[in-house]
């Protein structure tokens, strides 16, 4: 039977996270032992592990790293501290493979950690790009850390290959938090109501803002000008927190002011992810620069307005509206997208990033490949280099890769 350590540091790699922890879980060939940190353990980021133990998941290890600030030294001073933690986790037990996914400064970490003690590390997300923020390096340099890949489209899995990873290494197995659409049944408007207080009447929007950590300077105008052209709307709103990234303190503030003067507003801690599918079933548009409106919005056929950088690079579709931050672009934006004749034009849209079966994929490769010297120290130092694999070209998604 093999040990199966999985890292999960936020409501939103959880939910993602959730079908492929079931898969592990029920294989009686695997055993599953999951690592929380980060802001689950957080009280100001809504203390989600509380969801991961309502869902019956033994928690194998618990880190703590986040500092109570959001600033460059905090964020850097919570990677050094949450290294520690998951070193002192490996000191201890060793899983036969690591899972780790995305591009968050904790997952980093957690991979740092293993690195000396020669884990084999499996990273779901590679190569992909998001101009906008720090995590776009971090999650280049996790790839460089794995040992074996799991990439949601054919563009992101030659992008791997292309920053030197051997091709056996790749395998395409679509998105995983798609698989949650197979089995997650969603909730009616009267049940969002009742169960979080809210107000759904007609048309209303899903607000998702996140810091934009390469422009942190700038994250008080980003969020007033959303806020402005969102107030110009006169529309119902349902706001999520942002993310533990540099500068979110500042948009939390914004948005809790905001929501206290205009009643036809909510901001919610977490909904998890039945509630949060069920509102972009539900929702007119999603404004805002999260990865779940360029991934899973498409499958819901649901219009989103892009703002900014944060998502620049990503495949996406064409009900995606990317817009700059000022409040004139953003309100072009929205009204284009509450139009009834675009909603209408997305009838049909396939979503890029998979069909809903990544979980049985990772699991039957997390079951036979080989452990041993060739999976964690031979990892691509005898393979010459080609031209094609050093120098960067343009792809399909027409970013340069390094």
């Amino acid at each position: 039977m093999r040990t199966i350590g999985a890292v999960t540091t936020s409501r939103a790699d959880y939910g993602l996270y959730r079908p492929l922890l079931d898969a592990i879980q029920n294989d009686p060939e695997l055993r599953l032992r999951l690592l929380v940190s980060g802001m689950h353990l957080s009280p100001h980021y809504g203390l989600t592990v509380r969801e991961i133990e309502a869902d019956g998941y033994e928690i194998a290890e618990r880190v703590e790293a986040l500092i109570a600030a959001d600033t460059p030294e905090a964020i850097s001073k919570s990677v050094g501290l949450a290294v520690i933690g998951f070193a002192q986790v490996f000191s201890r037990w060793l899983p036969d493979i690591l899972i780790v996914s995305g591009d968050r400064f904790e997952m980093h970490a957690s991979a740092l950690a293993a690195l000396p003690f020669m884990v084999p590390i499996a990273h779901l997300g590679g190569g992909e790009i998001t101009e906008g923020a720090i995590d776009d390096v971090l999650r280049h340099s996790l790839s460089k850390v794995s040992h074996l890949h799991f990439a949601s489209t054919e563009v992101y899995a030659r992008r791997i290959i292309q920053l030197g990873e051997e091709p056996w290494r790749v395998t395409v197995s679509g998105e995983v938090g798609l698989d949650n659409l197979r089995t997650t049944e969603m909730l009616s408007r009267s049940e969002l109501e009742t169960r979080y207080g809210l107000q759904l009447d007609g048309v209303f929007l899903l607000v998702t803002y996140h810091p934009v950590t390469f422009e942190y300077e700038q994250a008080e105008w980003q969020i007033g000008e959303l806020l402005a052209a969102l107030q110009e709307t006169r529309l119902p709103l349902i706001f999520t927190l942002p993310n533990a990234d540099t500068g979110n303190r500042v948009i939390r503030k914004k948005l809790e002011q905001f929501v206290t003067s205009n009643r036809s507003s909510r901001l919610v801690d977490n909904f998890g992810t039945q509630a949060y599918f069920s509102l972009m079933n539900l929702a007119a548009a999603m404004v805002g620069n999260s990865s779940s409106g360029i991934v899973e919005a498409a499958s819901f056929q649901l219009p989103v307005i892009n703002i900014g950088t944060r998502q620049r690079g990503r495949i996406r579709t064409r009900n995606v509206i990317d817009v700059g931050y000022s409040r004139a672009e953003i309100l072009i934006g929205i009204k284009q997208a509450i139009e009834p004749q675009f909603r209408a034009s997305l009838n049909g849209l396939v979503n890029p990033y998979g069909n809903g079966e990544a979980s049985s994929v990772i699991v039957r490769r997390l079951k036979n490949i080989p452990l041993g010297n060739t999976l964690v120290r031979k990892k691509f130092y005898d393979m010459p280099f080609s031209q094609e694999q050093t120098v960067g070209r343009k792809d399909e998604a027409d970013k340069t890769v390094f």
